[in-house]
């Protein structure tokens, strides 16, 4: 730990270096910069470094350094566990580097480490293009595409880094590298799920599709209709194509304009089909699902940029999560699942998902350290309440819903749907074969983890 003297001088430095700004406790914005979306995280930073470029972040981590600090990187501030956030830490935040650029000759677009996915996918819906993306239009970018990255999309074009075509990193050295299938091979693999151990990611350049159109079909059903729906919902996805995605939950019916007013605040579930394509081939496909009885019906086009807002959250709640993939959905786990049901917090935000896999998912590359991709349903109890006098029953709930479905658990996890879960998790989220070869690697690039307020890889 640096000296008191050493530490001042080191700060005034860096405040008349940095193009963006810094914050220190005390300092006038310093709270409200350190306010991530899970309101359970409250952890005070030692300096906050408001990047305005890649260089800013290349001065902020030389002073990191200098000084002996470990370095959190904030980019959306979703991260369940707090990973933007470390107590006495330095702070890279890149929330001012959301820069998106479209190549729409080359089907390609380079966006900023700090860019969420509302600037993504507001920056190519004008030229008809998207890549999968996260499903809320807060998350960042970066956070989700180096941790693997699932969406409504990722069944027509695979997971976010199968369409990872570059990297622009600032390693824990201050040094800025690219990686990419020609220059730094070994750390792009690193970057296809490994997240943010292996340095700041200052920019990203991702491969675009076609996405002409895109519809809906939602349904809002009586809790007693969703086994029905589960497994209905089940043998739709199943039997179509790669183009058609969604999700079946658990909500608390919300207060839309579309909610009948007596089941507003009661447990209800939710169909969501996802199509890229038009509405009219949608209802075919959905036909199954519209013949159950539901309360609820809205079906149309609909732009994707839109889709990705339908789940938001605002920021200021409390969150826990977790995640069981499963090597399938047989009616008894679809009865297990439906009945975790019961135990929610209602009213609440708390959802109790499925998500399906399959497609473009599983014929993608093998060779990355994604190893849920096999796995064709996932899982996700994700616990959202606002009085903290709820944080037990909700974390037992989510504890309840993964050991329900124990039986048919892959093991495999995708680390982006966890909080800290131990090292055994992020080993599962990995892959056993592939967490030496990201030892090694963490060795070579970041030897005394200083990125460590991560789902962390420590050097071997």
């Amino acid at each position: 730990m640096a000296s008191l003297s050493k530490a001042a001088a080191a700060l005034t430095a860096l405040r008349e270096d940095l193009v963006g700004e810094v914050l220190a406790p005390g300092d006038m914005g310093y709270d409200e910069a350190r306010r991530v979306f899970n309101a359970m995280i409250d952890r005070r930073p030692a300096v906050i470094a408001l990047c305005a470029d890649a260089t800013d972040v290349v001065r902020a981590v030389r002073f990191g350094r200098e000084l002996d600090l470990p370095i959190a990187v904030r980019g959306g501030g979703h991260s369940v566990a707090g990973a933007a956030l470390g107590d006495g830490a330095l702070v890279v935040d890149l929330r001012r580097i959301h820069e998106v650029t479209v190549d729409p000759a080359a089907e390609a677009v380079r966006v900023g480490g700090g860019a969420t996915m509302s600037h993504l996918d507001r920056a190519t819906q004008p030229f008809g293009l998207a890549t999968t993306g996260g499903r809320a239009s807060t998350t960042g970018v970066g956070g989700f595409v180096l941790g693997g990255g699932t969406g409504w999309l990722d069944r027509a074009f695979g997971l976010a880094v199968d369409n990872l075509i570059g990297v622009e990193l600032v390693t824990a050295d201050a040094e800025r590298v690219h990686a990419n299938a020609d220059e730094n091979p070994e750390l792009f693999w690193a970057l296809h799920g490994g997240g943010g151990n292996f340095g700041v990611a200052t920019a990203l350049t991702l491969q675009l599709h076609e996405l002409p159109e895109f519809s809906v079909v939602l349904l809002m059903l009586l809790p007693e209709f969703g086994p029905e729906a589960v497994r209905t919902f089940r043998d739709v996805i199943g039997s179509g194509p790669d183009e058609l995605g969604g999700t079946v939950m658990y909500l608390t019916g919300p207060p839309d304009e579309f909610m009948p007013e007596h089941l507003v605040g009661t447990l209800m579930c939710a169909v969501l089909l996802t199509y890229a394509g038009g509405e009219d081939d949608l209802r075919k496909l959905a036909e199954p699902l519209l013949a159950l009885p539901h309360e609820v019906e809205l079906a149309g086009d609909m732009p994707y940029v839109d889709v990705q807002c339908m789940l938001d959250d605002p920021p200021g709640l409390r969150n826990h999560w977790s995640a069981e993939y499963l090597s399938g959905l047989p009616d008894e786990s679809v009865d297990v699942f439906c009945a975790r049901a019961g135990g929610m917090p209602v009213p609440t935000r708390t959802r109790h998902v499925l998500f399906p896999q399959g497609g473009a998912v599983a014929a993608g590359p093998h060779e990355y350290p994604v190893p849920y991709r096999d796995a064709p349903w996932a899982a996700h109890p994700f616990a959202v309440w606002a009085d903290a006098a709820d944080d037990e029953r909700a974390r037992a709930w989510v504890r309840d819903v993964r050991a329900g479905l124990e039986p048919w658990s892959t093991g495999d996890v995708y680390l982006n749907f966890i909080g800290d879960e131990g090292p055994e998790r992020v080993r599962a989220g990995l892959g056993a074969g592939n967490t030496l070869r990201l030892e090694k690697l963490k060795r070579r690039f970041d030897p005394d983890n200083v990125f460590r307020f991560n789902h962390n890889i420590r050097p071997v």
